[in-house]
Parts: C-alpha cells; structure tokens; sequence
C-alpha cells in the first residue's frame, strides 16, 4: 500500500473519530458546520458520563471531548482558553481545567526510545534512571536519573509516535479552519485558519525538545546575574529531538503555604519577587516563561526560585512593548482617546470601527476604575473588561498579545496565593513609566528620526516610479479600483428611489405638457367626439400621479 494511502486511510479514521467524539457529547450541529456528515455513523453511541446529579453544561461537555481527543485538542483548548477575544467567559474557564494527564508509558518503550536516540552512549552518560516516571503527560514523560559524575538530573523522554498523531490532527485542524472561514463568516471575522496556524507552529515547537534546550539556555543568559532566580543546565550531551536532560532542581512548590511557613519565608516579599521576574521578561528581555504553573516554580533551601518546563515561551516585540505601554498610559491619565488608539493599534479588524461607540464603552470602562490607583486594581477583572470591549466591536487580537494577558493574569494569581493583598498593577506603573520614557530619550528620539528620514527618502526616490506607473495605467484604462459593495447598499437603496421619483415626476410634467399641447394646437380627427374625455383621463391620471409622487416623498422626510 503507498504512503499517500495510507495517509488518506489515517486520515479518515481519525476524522471518523473526532465526529463521533462531538456527536456524543452533544457537538452533533457541528458536523454538518464543518463539513464531517460523512464521517460519523447514522446512530452514534451515547456519551459515556460519570454519575451525578446536576447535568453537565455545554461548557462542561467541550472540555471532556477534547480531554477524549487527545495531546493535541488539550493544547488546542488550553491556547482557546487564553483567548477572551474569542469564547464567553464560561468556555474560558472551563477550558483552562483541561488537564494533560495521561497514563505512563511502560518501561521497555522508554527504554527503546532512550537506546533510540542515545545508542551506546546511554550508559556512559548515566549512572542510574528511576523507571517511575515523576510526571506523565501527553507528549512525554519526567524521569529522575543520576550522571556518572553524581549530578542529580530530569530526563523528559518523548512518546513514540506522538509526532505522527500530532501532524494527522494538525492537518485535520488545518482543513477544518479553511473550510469553516469560507463557510462561516464568525470564523472568518476571527481569522481561525492564521490562528490554527500560529497554534501548530507553537505545538511542533514543543515537539523540538532541542528548542525546549534552547529556550532554558537563553533564559539562563537573561538571568545570570541575578543571583535570586535559577535556570537548570542544559546537559546536551544527553539531549535530543526527543530527549532533554536538565539539571534537577529540587526545593518546595511556591504555592506550599504550609512548607512556606515552615521554612520562615517572607511570603509577600516572595510575592514581589515573583512580579519583578515576569515584568523583567516581559519588559526587559522581550522573552518569557508562558506556563507559570505552581508546580513550575520551586523555592530551594538557599532562598532562590528555580523555574522548570520551558516548552512554552511567548516573544514581546519592542513594538508590542511601546503599545503596551501607551495603552498603560492611557489607564493611569484616563485618556479615552489615547486608550482607543492603543486598542486600535494593538488589535486587527476587518471592517469599519464606530469610532464614537468605541469611545463611549472605554469611557464607561475607565469611569469603572475612576475611584482607584493603578495599583489598587485587579489586573484579571481589568483585562476581562477590556477584552469584553474588544470583542463587543469585533477586534481580533494578535495570539501573542493574548497568550501574554493570559500569562500576567495566571502570574497575579501566583502572588495572590501568596499574599492576598498582592496586586502586579502596583509593580505595572514604574514599568510604563521607564518605557515611555525610553521612547521619549534623546537617544531613542533621535534614532526614530533617522528612521524617519530614510523612510521619507525612500519614499521621494519610489513616488516619481510610482506615479509614473499610475498614469501610465490610466492612460491604458488598466487603472482599476477594488470597492466593498455592501458599503454602499443604504446610499444605492436610497439613490434609487431618488431616480425613480424623478423619473415619475419627468412623466407626470410630460403628461401635463402634452395633454396642455394637444388641447391648443393639435385637434385629430374625432376630437370633437373623445377629446374632452381624453384630457380629463389624462389630467386626472397626472393629478394622481402627482398626489402619489408628494406623499412618497412626504413620508421619506418624514423618516430622516
């Protein structure tokens, strides 16, 4: 059998599974949205439930198929559930319960895959691998081991095959995001094909475990001289697509009040701590941890907080960063406008924005907060608000502008687990204040004029070529310009029932001179018999025509 068959083959049945999954959890009005009528049976088996007595929500039943469906519909529906721009509230946090759990693997597959990708190096390098692995998840698994040389070391070892399953999902995904933006104009409106496709490149990066190593390392560069956080060493030796060997770290979860107090630790000092390391990435380094789990942070015995699991990291361009830190601005002063352009220049939109009733809704947000410091505000609520805005006036947001308000939102949760009156908007301010500050140096200043001045040259030496090419098109009537129809129905609809006023208007005055005509200088044959009933006909019919032509007009007045 070729391999192009047994694609279609895999393909197939796996479509027939993920119908099959949402038919039974009550998804069934989906199938025929995305086009899977031929993939699920007539008469599909009830969903299996566990016993309760109130009944699962809609919300409830999304979360348990993807759970059913597999490593790559739970990342899906994680990345979903950072997207307040895109779900109600209650889909977003259902979906953030999706656990990545799942059984180990035996221990002769994973030392099949460890002789795999290590050979005869595998026992030269290590000393002893605990076969109880001390997290399992979807993609891979977390062992302990020792090196020859007495390091304690975490070797996470991929699932075979899962590469395989992964792209047969990711292609399915893929297909059903085209097919849905041509059919459906929501998914359309929130561009789902760009978003499948920032979503698989993200997961095949998490795939590449030497990426992962990367990642640790360029943290362990931004961090070194910052003695009170610890980024494990890479051992590449032990290290490949499929296999990544770490320094172990060992120390008390952050979020162990009970272990915290033991150990005398300053809770809202560690708080603040925490705050300084997502702001540093964030602002500083332009690079940061994305999965800030309690069980990725440790506290270690000399006081350092060491974090772990770095296969998902987001990037903060400066230009994401200047905006950041305009919109920043606009809370702290109140500036309605300011905030509206921050909005606009941070988000993506296909059509028209009523400016007014965009101005309105930020207004009434920040007359909300009016009463409150910046750092008296909750930064969860606040960016609830804004994204309800957002999504009230159908602007989409870029997904790592969202992955980021996600990430900050699940760091001020850390901190208050810690201190209950820890808020990040207190550490925000100073933040935006430096950055706007940094755009507003004279060095900074000076290299944006610059810029500019090369752009406006480019722009002198491009514009003779391009008007050239302009008239030239017109001369050849090959000028053509693209216009959006729909924009001008209500002008066309009203341009037309101007025309046929006229028209009628033009009939009746033609009917009044020529029956006023024919009455004085034309007198056929028989007038003397019909033409007295033939002008009262005719001026009776203008007489109605004109009547019908004032009301018409009358009433379209009237609704203006």
């Amino acid at each position: 059998m070729s391999i192009v068959r047994k694609r279609k083959i895999s393909l197939g049945r796996r479509s027939l599974q993920i119908g099959e999954v949402l038919t039974r959890h009550g998804f069934g009005f989906l199938i025929a949205g995305l086009n899977l009528n031929r993939f699920v049976p007539r008469h599909p088996p009830p969903a299996r439930r566990s016993r309760r007595q109130k009944a699962y929500t809609r919300p409830e039943h999304l979360r348990m198929a993807i759970e059913e469906l597999g490593p790559t519909f739970i990342k899906f529906g994680q990345m979903l559930s950072t997207r307040a721009d895109l779900l109600p509230l209650d889909y977003q946090q259902e979906l953030a319960k999706l656990q990545d759990t799942v059984p180990p693997e035996p221990e002769s597959v994973i030392n099949a895959t460890l002789n795999a990708e290590l050979g005869e190096r595998l026992h030269q390098i290590f000393a002893h691998i605990d076969p109880t692995p001390l997290a399992a998840a979807s993609i891979g698994q977390v062992h302990a081991a020792t090196l020859i040389d007495g390091t304690e070391v975490v070797i996470k070892i991929q699932r075979p095959d899962v590469r395989e399953r992964v792209e047969t999902d990711l292609e399915i995904l893929q297909y059903l995001a085209a097919w849905a933006s041509r059919n459906w104009s929501y998914a359309e409106q929130f561009d789902v094909v760009a978003l499948v496709q920032e979503f698989a490149q993200t997961l095949r990066g998490e795939l590449d475990y030497l990426r992962e190593a990367s990642n640790v390392e360029r943290f362990a560069a931004q961090f070194a001289r910052d003695p009170r956080v610890h980024i494990p060493a890479v051992i590449w030796e032990a290290t490949s697509p499929r296999l990544l060997t770490l320094e172990r770290i060992h120390g008390i979860k952050i979020t162990d009040i009970a272990a915290c107090s033991e150990w005398e630790i300053d809770r809202p000092e560690l708080a603040q701590r925490l705050a300084q390391i997502i702001l540093k990435m964030v602002f500083n380094h332009g690079f940061y941890h994305a999965d800030p789990h309690p069980g990725n942070f440790f506290i270690e015995d000399d006081g350092r907080i060491g974090l772990i699991d770095f296969g998902m990291v987001g990037v903060v361009e400066q230009r994401l960063r200047n905006q950041l830190a305009a919109m920043l601005i606009a809370l702290i002063t109140r500036e309605s406008d300011a905030l509206i352009d921050a909005l606009l220049d941070l988000g993506i939109t296909s059509h028209p924005i009523n400016r007014a009733r965009f101005r309105r809704d930020l207004e009434q947000l920040i007359q909300s907060y009016y009463d409150r410091s910046l750092g008296e505000i909750e930064l969860g609520p606040l960016i609830r608000d804004i994204l309800d805005v957002v999504q009230r006036h159908r602007l989409q947001l870029p997904a790592n502008t969202s992955l980021l308000m996600k990430t900050v939102v699940m760091y001020e949760s850390l901190g208050v687990q810690l201190d209950p009156d820890f808020h990040l908007t207190t550490f925000l301010a100073p933040y935006a204040r430096q950055l706007l500050l940094q755009q507003l140096s004279p060095g900074k200043m000076a290299q944006q004029m610059t810029a500019t001045s090369l752009a406006l040259a480019r722009l002198g030496m491009n514009l003779p070529r391009q008007a050239h090419r302009i008239l030239s098109d017109l001369e050849r009537g090959m000028l053509q310009f693209a216009l959006q129809p729909s924009t001008f129905d209500p002008l066309l609809h009203r341009l037309e029932h101007i025309v046929n006023r006229l028209v009628l208007g033009m009939i009746v005055a033609a009917l009044i001179v020529g029956l006023t005509l024919l009455t004085i200088f034309d007198h056929p044959a028989g007038w003397d018999r019909w033409g007295g009933l033939l002008i009262v006909l005719g001026f009776l019919a203008a007489f109605i025509l004109g009547i019908y032509l004032a009301l018409t007009s009358f009433r379209s007045s009237h609704r203006r």
